[in-house]
């Protein structure tokens, strides 16, 4: 007797099996449909940018006047309701882990609140303008009426205080000058660049270096090999460089020169600066030294003798000429001075720095990096837009608005 086959019928119906998946590929067709049109109601809108810029549910009452602007075509309105919910989760949690990686070496977001993170958070809360960020005399610390231990230079239990009791950082931050709070002469201070925690990150031990090369990595966007130019002078470059690593001359001119010619006379902005304990480093404070080079622009000075012997802070930024003027240097600062405060201008103004903010706005807000032409237009427009005024408020909230559809 022939066996039936699957594909035979009675009456022309289809056979249970096929009847089955065309049911399930209908509903799983129509759920789709569903949720392309869910995803793309001003509702569900209101909602991804909340959970993007807050990370917690919003209240109904928000999301009313959330979806009430994006109807209204106004969704960086609706971004900036949900970064100033109440709840304060924006700072608190989103921003504050963003931030964090910026504060250490390994570059972690498992490290305590500190001054550096603090006054961050503050600078985007307030609007001010953050191509200050490294060349302000600015600094946030916590609300008085909180409670909380006096700032100190040795120690970080204000900021640790704060973490601990569950500070809202929308609310408990206060602005002060830094040079008022730690001591430091106004014209030495640098924004984040001398806040305690950056000091205690990039200037103890070492040779400063460190904190040139992690204000590269975490606001240029480059790491010191994306930007190594051997056609730069080598006359800069310190004693502590062998000229012949392994007895071998190429390695240096091939190697060595495409970082040091350019980051060694940058880094001299930082000469008068050093981090210094007794034992501990979490008892240590940043120290400055002024017409007094620190010690570290000396270490291993006997390994090329006719190096560069460094005899102040005068830095001049070689990178004006050559690859790296891609990073857009304003055209209206010198390109050289003396100290932290205007390396750090000079940074700030730069399109790079501009365009490293937008960037990271994007993948923390997107969570993709951008991927097509489309996300690369919307960055130098939101790019753009900074340039006008440097609120990374606003950064946020058009860049929420942007991607609220997916």
């Amino acid at each position: 007797m022939k066996a039936p086959t699957l594909l035979s019928s009675t009456h022309g119906a289809p056979p249970k099996g096929r009847t089955l998946l065309a049911a399930v590929t209908t509903v799983l067709a129509l759920a789709a449909l569903t949720s392309a049109t869910a995803v793309a109601g001003s509702r569900e809108q209101a909602m991804r940018i909340h959970d993007r810029l807050n990370g917690t549910p919003a209240s109904q009452a928000l999301l009313d006047s959330m979806q009430a602007d994006i109807d209204a075509n106004n969704p960086t309105g609706a971004a900036l309701l949900a970064i100033d919910d109440p709840n304060g989760m924006f700072y608190t949690v989103v921003l504050k882990n963003l931030v964090t990686p910026w504060t250490n070496v390994p570059q972690t977001v498992f490290a305590p609140l500190n001054d550096y993170t603090a006054t961050v958070i503050g600078m985007v809360r307030d609007e001010v303008p953050f191509n200050t960020l490294l060349s302000a005399d600015i600094i946030y610390i916590g609300q008085s009426s909180l409670g909380l231990p006096a700032y100190s230079k040795t120690d970080n239990n204000h900021y640790s205080a704060m973490e601990t009791n569950g500070v809202n950082l929308m609310t408990g931050l206060t602005t002060q000058t830094q040079s008022g709070v730690t001591g430091l002469p106004a014209a030495a201070t640098a924004g984040v660049l001398t806040s305690r925690a950056a000091a205690q990150a990039f200037f103890d031990v070492g040779t400063n270096r460190r904190m040139f090369r992690f204000t590269m990595i975490n606001h240029m966007c480059a790491d010191l090999t994306t930007v190594m130019d051997q056609t730069r002078p080598t006359d800069r470059i310190r004693q502590d460089v062998s000229r012949s690593p392994g007895g071998n001359s190429r390695v240096f001119l091939n190697n060595c020169v495409g970082c040091h010619a350019g980051i060694d006379p940058m880094a001299q902005a930082f000469a008068f600066y050093d981090f210094t304990y007794a034992s501990d480093p979490a008892t240590g404070q940043i120290v400055y030294t002024p017409g007094t080079v620190v010690g570290k622009y000396f270490h291993n000075n006997t390994t090329f003798a006719p190096g560069f012997i460094t005899p102040d802070d005068k830095w001049d930024n070689r990178w004006r000429s050559g690859p790296n003027t891609l990073m857009g240097w304003d055209p209206t600062l010198p390109g050289s001075g003396n100290g932290a405060k205007s390396l750090g201008q000079e940074i700030g103004a730069s399109d790079q720095f501009a365009q490293c903010q937008v960037t990271k706005v994007f993948q923390a807000v997107c969570l993709r990096a951008p991927a097509d032409a489309a996300d690369r237009a919307q960055v130098s427009t939101i790019k753009s837009d900074f340039k006008q005024g440097y609120s990374l408020k606003k950064v946020f909230a058009e860049t929420a608005a942007y991607c609220m559809g997916n």
